[in-house]
């Protein structure tokens, strides 16, 4: 982490704890779909960074405009795993590199280079080709040294759905000396929070208390869902807390993104006030979020 990267975070997260709240970006995969960038089977949008550069720059360009002070890498779908499933594992550092390269030159065209870099990583797979957690945690070391490399700011591990690939990628992340910021989907079984692979928040909380993990994300989860997970996220974790909720429905084969009837930029805004009331300090969208629904956080 060079003195620049360093100076930028350690500035954001005084002002954290100082009691600010930090607005990251909305959604960027799911932008790129509703923008017509074509997918790749079994990586979704992480080809765009690649195919068509120009949308993921203006994407980025875009939160920036409206006030979003960290933007997500478009890498959700590009780690080693994911592009073998799909048959262009030797894409893995172009895409990954290009996919930084974009948000650095966004924050550049913008001026602001307080806008911090976060590269994106999830074990998240489309088939069932899962690797091995040895696996798991290698390809994950190896992209969050690449992104520190091309100058990430920070790491920001996504969709977080099995407590041992959880602690696999955080292990592996960690290794690129970057501060982990861990982000978990959440949804309720049988009466109780869990996370999408079926185990109960709690235990996912109490697996990593000794992990150095400053800030965890309830991410690419419902919004009706939120307010339960702070509960146990308030009794349960003694970090900072975020929350960057989806809004849009996916097909059945999960390919495909569905705009239809997803909520309001002004609806998302309420929601979103009540849960920095509730001490959330870190903010933004996931899944169909757009730049309206940022822009309007940033009112």
């Amino acid at each position: 982490m060079n003195i620049m990267n360093r100076s930028r975070y350690q500035s954001l997260i005084k002002r954290i704890n100082l009691g600010e709240c930090i607005l990251i970006d909305g959604a960027t995969g799911t932008e790129c779909e509703r923008r017509g960038v074509p997918q790749v089977i079994n990586t979704w949008n992480s080809g765009a960074a690649l195919s068509h550069p120009d949308v993921v720059r203006t994407i980025h360009e875009e939160y920036i405009d409206c006030g979003a002070e960290i933007i997500i890498t478009n890498t959700f779908s590009s780690s080693r795993h994911c592009l073998r499933s799909a048959g262009i594992e030797h894409q893995f550092e172009d895409l990954t590199t290009a996919a930084v390269q974009l948000a650095r030159a966004a924050r550049d065209n913008k001026g602001r280079p307080d806008v911090l870099i976060a590269g994106g990583i999830t074990h998240w797979i489309w088939t069932e080709e899962k690797p091995s957690l040895a696996e798991l945690e290698q390809n994950s070391r190896d992209q969050a040294v690449l992104m520190a490399r091309e100058g990430c700011d920070l790491i920001m591990l996504e969709m977080l759905s099995h407590t041992d690939r959880l602690l696999a990628c955080i292990d592996g992340a960690a290794a690129s000396g970057l501060p982990v910021w861990a982000g978990v989907s959440v949804e309720p079984k049988n009466g109780v929070m869990c996370l999408l692979g079926g185990e109960p928040l709690v235990d996912a909380l109490y697996a990593i208390k000794d992990r150095d993990i400053p800030i965890i994300n309830i991410m690419h989860t419902e919004v009706g869902y939120i307010d339960e997970c702070l509960d146990i996220l308030q009794s349960h974790w003694n970090g900072v807390i975020g929350v960057y909720a989806h809004v849009c429905q996916f097909s059945d084969d999960e390919t495909k993104a569905i705009f239809d009837n997803t909520i309001s930029p002004e609806n998302y805004a309420i929601a979103s006030k009540r849960w920095l009331d509730r001490g959330v300090k870190v903010i933004g969208g996931c899944c169909g979020v757009r730049k309206e629904h940022i822009c309007e956080l940033q009112n």
